[in-house]
C-alpha cells in the first residue's frame, strides 16, 4: 500500500484507521490499543482532558506526540458557539489547527444538529482550522459541509456507541458521489466485518472508539479493525466481481485460464 495515503487537508497518513482515546480500561491498555491499530491520528475531546497539566492527564500523558498526530474534538457541545469556543480553546492550549467538530442535537440518540454544524464550520473555516466535521448520512448536507471548506466529511454509519454498523450503505454511496473531499465513516462500528463493509464502499477511512475500546480484549480488536481497514481498501482498490443471479463457472471451456 505504498503511497496510497488518507489526505486529509494538508495532513498525510499512511494508516486509514482512525481511533478515539475514550472508555478504555486503563491508560496503559490504551497505549497498547493504539500501537496494535496502527492508527497515526488519535482523537482527544478537548472538553475531557486537563489542558492545564498535560503530562498528569491520563489520556494526554500517556499520549506520544512524536508517534500520534493528536486531533482535538468538540465532543458534548450543543450548540454552535459552544463548538466554537471548545475549538478555539483546544488550539490556544498547544494543539494543531486540526479539529473533528461535534455539534450534538439529542442527549438521547447524539445526532448531530447540522443547521449547527455547518454555522460553526464556516466560521471555524474562516479562523483557518481544518475542519472535518461530524455528521449524518445526509449527502445534501455532506455538499453544503463541502462548500463551506470543510477538509472532508465524516457521516455516521449508525448512533455513537451504538455498534450497529452501517445501517445505510446507500446513503453513503450518495454522499461518495456527492462530494469530492475525502469521506471518513464516523461512529456506528462495532466489530471487524463493520470496518471492512465501510472500507469497500471506496470511504477514504474510518474513525471509531468504542469498538475497540469496549471490546472484551480491547487490543486484540485494535489489530483487527487494523487488518479489516487494510483488507477493504485493498478490495476496493482491486474492484470486486459483479453480482450475478445466477452461477457462473470457475473454469470456463473458453476464455481465460481457470483456476
Amino acid at each position: 500500500m505504498t503511497g496510497d495515503l488518507l489526505q486529509i487537508g494538508p495532513y498525510s497518513f499512511r494508516s486509514r484507521l482512525i481511533l478515539g482515546t475514550g472508555k478504555y480500561p486503563s491508560p496503559q491498555v490504551m497505549q497498547e490499543a493504539l500501537e496494535a491499530s496502527g492508527t497515526e491520528l488519535v482523537t482527544v475531546a478537548v472538553r475531557r482532558v486537563d489542558l492545564n497539566n498535560r503530562t498528569g492527564d491520563p489520556v494526554l500523558g500517556s499520549l506520544d506526540t512524536k508517534r500520534y498526530t493528536i486531533l482535538p474534538n468538540t465532543a458534548g457541545c450543543y450548540t454552535a458557539e459552544e463548538a466554537i469556543r471548545v475549538a478555539r480553546l483546544g488550539r490556544a492550549a498547544g494543539f494543531s489547527n486540526l479539529i473533528k467538530l461535534e455539534v450534538l442535537g439529542d442527549p438521547k440518540t447524539l445526532l448531530p444538529d447540522t443547521a449547527a454544524l455547518l454555522e460553526a464550520t464556516q466560521v471555524l473555516v474562516k479562523e483557518g482550522f481544518v475542519v472535518m466535521p461530524y455528521t449524518n448520512d445526509d449527502p445534501i448536507v455532506a455538499k453544503r459541509l463541502e462548500e463551506a471548506g470543510a477538509v472532508c466529511i465524516m457521516p455516521l454509519a449508525a448512533p455513537i456507541g451504538s455498534g450497529q454498523g452501517i445501517l445505510n450503505p446507500l446513503n453513503i454511496r450518495f454522499i461518495l458521489e456527492a462530494v469530492r473531499i475525502p469521506v471518513i465513516v464516523d461512529a456506528g462500528v462495532g466489530t471487524a466485518s463493520d470496518a471492512a463493509v465501510a472500507m469497500e464502499q471506496g470511504v477514504a477511512g474510518v474513525l471509531m472508539n468504542t469498538g475497540v475500546a469496549g471490546a472484551r480484549n480491547p487490543i486484540q480488536m485494535a489489530r483487527a479493525m487494523r487488518l479489516a481497514v487494510e483488507a477493504g481498501r485493498l478490495a476496493y482498490l482491486a474492484g470486486r466481481i459483479p453480482k450475478k443471479e445466477y452461477a457462473s463457472a470457475s473454469s470456463p471451456e473458453t476464455g481465460k485460464v481457470g483456476t
